[in-house]
């Protein structure tokens, strides 16, 4: 990656530092838009200990996942967002949102521990 980290100035002179992968925010999920399964997973890292369930491989356009987001939330009844194809619906409801996806004919796995 020829990306850098600027931590400041020295007269002028830039002094900087390679981002490496494990700076990132969230780890790039590739190959799971593909293969046909949702996998629902919990995540607490970065949100000061509050659990957001996140929501990976749906196949869907953006709009279609808004939709699908919009309709979680409400039958979870708690809040959330779509990021970067990934739906995070807030608080631990993986066991609700898997038979929501079921219901709709996805193929789910619960991710994760």
């Amino acid at each position: 990656m020829n990306s850098s980290i600027v931590y400041s100035t020295d007269r002028g002179r830039i002094k900087s530092s390679p981002i490496k992968e494990s700076q990132t925010a969230r780890p790039a999920k590739s190959g799971l838009k593909g293969d046909g399964i949702v996998r629902i997973q919990r995540e607490t890292s970065g949100r000061k200990g509050k659990g957001v369930s996140l929501i990976y491989g749906v196949n869907l356009d953006d709009t279609e996942l808004h939709k699908l987001a919009g309709e979680l939330k409400k039958r979870c009844g708690s809040g959330g967002s779509v990021k970067e194809g990934v739906i995070e619906i807030q608080g631990d409801n993986r066991d609700t949102l898997k038979l929501l996806l079921e219901e709709r004919g996805f193929k789910v796995k619960l991710a994760g521990g």
